[in-house]
Order: structure tokens, then sequence, then C-alpha cells
């Protein structure tokens, strides 16, 4: 999930620079007043998220089956809980004359 995480917000401080260097060029109208950085921001992202999703499929594939894997293993641990609890239970249901 981290290398994910990582990749992403390298894809992001590429298209940060590209887009910096398109504002200030010229190419790419600046922002209004003092927003100029919100605004180089703001139309990075919107081109960071396309490349993204297409650039890091595999990766987040995988990130997303570990993330899986865990939440099984969390529904597993709390399952045997809830199964040693009603086992205790009916154990002193049992027990009792």
């Amino acid at each position: 999930m981290l290398r994910y995480t990582l990749m992403r917000l390298g894809i992001f401080a590429g298209c940060f620079l590209v887009v910096w260097g398109l504002v200030y060029s010229g190419i790419v109208p600046r922002g209004l007043g003092g927003s100029n950085l919100l605004w180089v921001a703001l139309l990075a992202l919107v081109v960071s998220a396309p490349i993204s999703f297409v650039v890091l499929r595999k990766e987040r594939d995988r990130a997303s089956e570990k993330v899986v894997a865990k939440v099984n293993d969390v529904k597993a641990g709390l399952e045997r809980n809830r199964t040693q609890e009603d086992v205790a239970d009916d154990a002193a249901r049992t027990a009792k004359p």
C-alpha cells in the first residue's frame, strides 16, 4: 500500500512540475490574484488522476488484494472469538444443575 501511495505521489509531483512549467511559460493561463499555486495544484491533480488510474492499475490490484487478505484475517479472528464465546456459554449452561 505504501508503494502505491508513493508511486501516486510521484505521478502527482511530476504533473505538478509540468503544469507549473506550462503556467509560467504562458501556455496555460495563470490563476486569479494570489491563487496561482492553488491553480497549479488543482490542474496537476486533475491531470494526474487519470494517469494514475491507467498506469498504476496492477499496483492498485496488488494493494487491494493485500487489503482484502487483511480484512479476511480480521473477520476470521472475530469469528474464532465469537465461536469461543458460544462454546463457553454452552458449557456454562450445561454445567448448571
